[in-house]
């Protein structure tokens, strides 16, 4: 396969997940929002939810002031953020408009429909009206895609570039969601727990209850353990859980059976990167993650997946500085 070819299949793939996860994360928070607290901690969830997408200076240099509504809009529709959810949106149809030929028609007409009645919902005011509805109308496009991507697409390198594609942003993105949402929370856990221990031990339930939910993992956290939510357990199953489908280790499954499946006569060393990355998370325990730092565990995730981001298009696709 054309390298050009394999990197708009790549990045299409990339940019609809993302949308997915911004969706799930501004979904979450905007459902934490509603809960009893002060308008400082409620002002932080905001500020991480920037953090988490690297868009802090970006967002603070445009708004100044921070507001729940002008978050959503940043992140949702401002196409002056390549982050925000018409943005990637519009360049996943991009990407596959590039690359029709490769795509089945299906595929083709979920993302080309999928742009086009994005920009009705917002012209007619959904995401003011219910950005909750909003929300999960973005994650239902992403699922029919991948679906439809599963379902009518060619078992070829067309196809295996796509998956790559969706989880190594998968496992960027997860890793990003935990780590912004643990720090965030031992600051908020200490303030509300010295207020009102009562009322602190009970909005807990519903914060890591919230971030369960931004990656469809409050039922399967029910029936794995079948326990109180713990941040360790939440950590456990977002990170080392193989069958958890949006974890860190099950993401790397995928990344490593695919770049065994594509392989090239120049891609040893990036093999090497992510098999080395997926045995560390394959053989891991919580306790000995959590004794390093979780943030410092996941900091080194973050830098070594973009590293493997970086070898993937080195060896595989447009190389990140020519595109």
């Amino acid at each position: 396969m054309l390298s050009r070819t394999a990197d708009h299949l790549f990045w299409m793939a990339r940019y609809t997940e993302r949308a997915e996860n911004t969706a799930r994360m501004l979904d979450v928070n905007y459902q934490t929002s509603l809960l009893p607290q002060s308008a400082e901690v409620a002002e932080q969830g905001w500020w991480a939810m920037l953090d988490i997408s690297e868009l802090t200076e970006v967002f603070d240099h445009k708004y100044g002031l921070l507001s729940r509504d002008d978050v959503i809009d940043f992140m949702v529709r401002d196409m002056t953020n390549a982050s925000s959810i018409m943005s990637c949106l519009r360049a996943a149809r991009e990407n596959a408009r590039a690359v029709r030929g490769s795509l089945t028609t299906e595929v083709w007409e979920t993302v080309n429909t999928t742009w086009l009645e994005v920009q009705r919902l917002i012209a007619d005011g959904v995401l003011k009206e219910d950005p909750a509805r909003f929300f999960e109308w973005v994650k239902f496009r992403s699922h029919l895609a991948r679906g439809v991507q599963f379902g009518t697409m060619l078992k070829d390198d067309a196809f295996h570039f796509m998956r790559l594609g969706t989880f190594l942003e998968r496992a960027d993105n997860t890793a990003r969601i935990l780590d912004v949402k643990f720090q965030a929370s031992n600051g908020r856990e200490g303030e509300e727990r010295e207020a009102n221990p009562d009322q602190g031990a009970h909005n807990d339930f519903y914060h890591w209850a919230a971030i369960l939910r931004s990656v469809s993992g409050f039922e399967v956290y029910r029936k794995v353990y079948r326990a109180v939510i713990t941040p360790q357990r939440v950590a456990e199953l977002l990170i080392l859980r193989p069958d958890m489908p949006r974890s860190l280790v099950s993401s790397m499954d995928e990344v490593v059976a695919i770049l065994h499946t594509v392989r090239n006569q120049h891609s040893a060393e990036t093999e090497r990167q992510a098999g080395k990355l997926h045995a560390d998370l394959k053989y891991a325990r919580i306790d000995d993650i959590f004794a390093v730092g979780l943030h410092a565990y996941l900091t080194s995730f973050l830098e070594r997946i973009g590293d493997l981001g970086n070898g993937i298009s080195r060896d595989f696709l447009v190389p990140l500085q020519a595109a």
